[in-house]
């Protein structure tokens, strides 16, 4: 069921999405809401599944591990490819997506190399193609 989201919800979204530890005390004073009305809000967003979970960002530069590359991969061992992935340090996300490729898998790393010994290591499940990013633009937008 559709839960309609007013614009408090949002600015309380929009909150915690830039910083998650921030209490409800702060949130309050930011919108101008008692604390007792701003935790109900909360626990309502997450009872309606809207908040579902409460993350930390880690700088990946700084872990040595700032080259960011998608590769693109067709192949017909798809649970092959999933267990692949969940055993690879480097991977950090893997979409299942239409087209020529059925899987999109983006990739952490601390260099180029890296990145060639991993897709290499990709050959036997499928013909793969990697596109390294340059500059990250926009990344983990707010969407309200």
């Amino acid at each position: 069921m559709y839960y309609f989201i007013d614009d408090i919800d949002k600015k309380i979204m929009q909150l915690l999405q830039h910083n998650a530890r921030m209490s409800v005390s702060q949130i309050s004073k930011e919108i101008s809401m008692s604390q007792p009305s701003v935790k109900e809000r909360i626990l309502k967003l997450e009872d309606k599944k809207i908040i579902s979970e409460y993350l930390t960002e880690f700088n990946l530069r700084n872990l040595n591990r700032g080259t960011t590359t998608f590769i693109l991969i067709k192949t017909e061992h798809c649970q092959e490819l999933v267990d692949f992935c969940k055993a690879a340090k480097e991977v950090t996300d893997l979409f299942r997506i239409s087209g020529e490729f059925n899987y999109l898998i983006k990739v952490q790393t601390s260099s180029v190399e890296e990145i060639a010994a991993f897709q290499d290591s990709l050959v036997q499940i499928g013909p793969s193609k990697s596109h390294i990013s340059l500059k990250n633009i926009l990344e983990n937008r707010v969407l309200l």
